[in-house]
């Protein structure tokens, strides 16, 4: 009540509900995502060879979570006629298996190997680094330059560095074009023992001591006994053109 005597209408501050933003921050969340999603989409659509999580990373928004961005791109094409997969620790759009054969009439007929580049090609991919004395060694027949050479042309196959034993030999692994044909996302894909019996690769009636090596984790490092190729080495191997000498 006032000094007047005068009643007095007392206004009451009370602070009001607290607006809950919960479900707005999510929707933006939720936009922002998909962007990136679309984004990334974008990238790998328009790229010729398979783009790896370090360059998606080099155009997508800082922070953008590229690992459940390209798992959700994955779901949405897991049932369509291309398919995004991984090759190589890096991502493609793949025309879906199912669908291949729809791709034969327009495919670019390659030249078939023969059995004796198939079986170098298996060596090197389960033994890399590999020496071609030691695929000799085990296919038990030498193992002429022209089967190495098919598969360097086919760029399945590369020179990888060169071994510290006498002479230096040159080491053989898969490449990058290997796993992307095969359709493995790692070379450690590759099938094991048991798959290869189902399939009809191998007797059944193997020795009890038989096993198949374990390819490395990564094909590219170099192995302890390797020293990686040099300039040198390339111009002795014919893969680069001597430098011409100063007069």
């Amino acid at each position: 009540m006032s000094s007047n005597g005068t009643n007095a209408t007392v206004i009451s501050f009370v602070s009001g509900e607290k607006v809950d933003t919960t479900d707005e921050e999510r929707t933006v969340e939720n936009r922002d995502f998909a962007e990136i999603v679309r984004m990334a989409e974008a990238i790998v659509f328009a790229s010729a060879e398979p783009v790896s999580e370090r360059a998606l990373a080099a155009r997508l928004p800082e922070g953008a979570d590229i690992p459940a961005a390209m798992a959700e791109l994955q779901r949405i094409y897991s049932s369509r006629g291309v398919n995004l997969v991984r090759v190589a620790g890096a991502w493609a759009f793949r025309t879906a298996g199912d669908l291949a054969f729809l791709m034969s009439r327009d495919a670019v007929q390659q030249k078939k190997l023969s059995r004796a580049a198939l079986e170098v090609l298996a060596i090197i991919a389960y033994h890399q680094p590999v020496t071609r004395a030691e695929i000799e060694e085990i296919r038990g027949v030498e193992t002429s330059k022209g089967t190495l050479d098919t598969l360097l042309e086919t760029e399945w196959v590369r020179m990888r560095g060169r071994r510290r034993t006498p002479g230096r030999p040159v080491t053989y692994g898969t490449t990058d074009s290997f796993l992307d044909h095969f359709a493995l996302e790692e070379i450690r894909d590759l099938p094991g023992i048991e798959e290869l019996k189902g399939a009809g690769l191998l007797s059944a009636r193997m020795p009890a001591n038989f096993s198949i090596p374990m390819p490395p984790t990564d094909p590219d490092e170099l192995s302890d006994q390797e020293d990686p190729l040099t300039d040198v080495d390339l111009e002795e191997l014919g893969l680069l053109t001597p430098r011409a000498l100063d007069d």
